[in-house]
């Protein structure tokens, strides 16, 4: 790969950016400002962090810029010339006006092979909906959501056993490096983008906190623990037994029941928990939980 001289400002703010804007900075690429989220309160805590891209910004001297509306910073962007602009699980809508202010636009690493799973949560929907393949697709940004055309996909084949935080690492590893690989060829037009297939687009939600509760009622065993695993990051996945509330991490199918950790589904197969967070906020296997919690 040889780099460019082009100037760059990188969108980016979830642990998904860090991988790409640490390999464009180790390639050589000039990168004129990070821009990201401001930033917000975490942990028990609730202190006020920032995101990670902004802590390896301040460490190579890069300027971040933490807008409440992207409008704020038009000017700053008009004032740098001719950018290029990449992002990486930024969190925001791009507006068109901002779009435009880029030579040739703002380039996407997207962790799905689109039109697959437009939408904030690709990785977790290939996990819990057990598809046999993923990947990641370098996009020109568009308005409409991960909707604009594609210079490249790379496949990823799954093997049913993958957890959310697990596919994260692979697939922003190899999004940085695709995006290495492709960016020159972008940059120096020599790549030009292929639109979408609407007619194939699918879409994928934001998860959300109330997304945690298991309705075993309504889930085969299969689908419980495909979940279990895609939900493994955010938001987890909780279950009842008697007055506990447990935090499930890994589990498997079950033809038959032999512990109360064996939880009947809507199939007549059982959800079989391996390991989980206790009450008490411990990390335990399902033998220690029933000898200390269930005598």
């Amino acid at each position: 790969m040889t780099s460019t001289s082009k100037t760059i400002i990188f969108f980016g703010t979830e642990e998904f950016s860090l991988t790409a804007l640490d390999g464009l900075i180790e390639a050589g690429y000039t990168i004129a400002a990070v821009v990201t989220k401001p930033d917000s309160k975490k942990g028990r805590g609730q202190h006020l962090t920032p995101p990670s891209v902004k802590v390896l910004a301040n460490r190579h001297n890069i300027p971040v810029w933490q807008p409440q509306k992207l409008i704020d910073i038009r000017e700053d962007i008009i004032k740098l010339g001719e950018v290029a602009g990449v992002l990486v699980s930024y969190g925001k809508i791009i507006p068109q006006s901002i779009i435009n202010l880029f030579t040739p636009g703002i380039v996407n690493v997207h962790p799905s092979l689109l039109p697959k799973y437009r939408g904030p949560s690709p990785i977790e929907s290939a996990i819990k909906n057990g598809d046999a393949t993923t990947g990641v697709s370098i996009m020109q940004l568009a308005a409409k959501m991960d909707a604009g055309p594609v210079y490249t996909v790379k496949q990823y084949p799954l093997t049913g056993t993958e957890t959310q935080p697990e596919l994260y690492h692979t697939l922003a590893n190899m999004g940085a490096d695709l995006l290495l690989e492709t960016l020159p060829s972008i940059l120096d037009n020599s790549l030009h983008p292929t639109e979408q297939d609407e007619n194939q687009a699918t879409y994928c939600q934001l998860l959300q906190k109330d997304d945690a509760q298991l309705d075993l009622g309504r889930l085969s065993a299969k689908k419980a623990e495909q979940i279990i695993r895609a939900h493994l990051g955010f938001p987890k996945s909780k279950l009842m037994l008697g007055d506990y509330t447990l935090i499930v991490t890994k589990a498997h199918v079950s033809a038959t029941q032999k512990t109360p950790l064996d939880f009947k589904c809507q199939d007549g197969a059982y959800l079989s928990v391996d390991e989980l967070i206790a009450p008490s906020g411990k990390h335990m296997n399902a033998e220690a939980f029933l000898r200390g919690y269930a005598a």
